[in-house]
């Protein structure tokens, strides 16, 4: 009986969440659908950050987008990572890896504060490796996509400005993924960042 209780709750939370976006869609429809706006595009940045067991990562994330509805951004996203592994009693190889990407971006705002982002990416990335009981050194260049996908936190003032924070995660296997350590699990990749919206032309 409880389980059956808890998913009528969750229902009836995401009806309001929703039926809430409607409402604030209107007003917005209202003011800004119809034509091209300049002033719904945007441009910023953010900084990523992930940590684990031995490993971290850094990152810069400009990214290019336009504000579709009052509940919904789509973009394109570049990324420049650094991510380091040390070795451990499990293995002994040392990564240093540096990767470059882009991909592209959807979020979506089911309340003004929250959003949900999926951001698919394709990444090329240079691997430094050492095995730290040989000695033994090596170079690898692999490329390869990512897909993540997560929560975020933030405000958003369509025509002046925004800022984020968010927590994602890759959610492929791919072993070469800049998102994921050298066992293949998954790193939390957290972000933070903000930017602004261009100015609306003059008539």
């Amino acid at each position: 009986m409880q389980p059956m209780v808890n998913r009528k709750l969750l229902l009836v939370f995401v009806l309001i969440c929703l039926g809430s976006s409607v409402f604030s869609q209107q007003n917005y429809n209202e003011e800004r659908s119809g034509k091209f706006r300049k002033d719904n595009i945007f441009i910023g940045s953010g900084l990523n950050l992930g940590l684990g067991n031995g490993s971290f990562n850094v990152g810069l994330t400009p990214e290019i987008g336009y504000t579709i509805a009052h509940w919904l951004d789509a973009g394109l996203a570049f990324n420049v990572n650094y991510f380091s592994q040390n070795a451990s009693e499990f293995s002994s190889i040392r990564l240093r890896n540096f990767n470059y990407g882009a991909g592209s971006f959807i979020r979506v705002w089911p309340m003004n504060f929250l959003y949900v982002q999926v951001q698919p990416e394709y990444n090329w990335t240079i691997s430094s490796q050492k095995d730290v009981i040989s000695n033994q050194t090596g170079t690898f260049h692999t490329n390869v996509g990512s897909v993540l996908v997560g929560v975020g936190y933030g405000t958003k003032l369509v025509g002046s400005h925004y800022s984020y924070f968010s927590l994602m995660i890759d959610i492929l296997q791919n072993r070469n993924s800049p998102y994921r350590d050298q066992y293949n699990d998954p790193l939390p990749v957290l972000r933070a960042g903000f930017g602004f919206y261009l100015k609306p032309a003059r008539r």
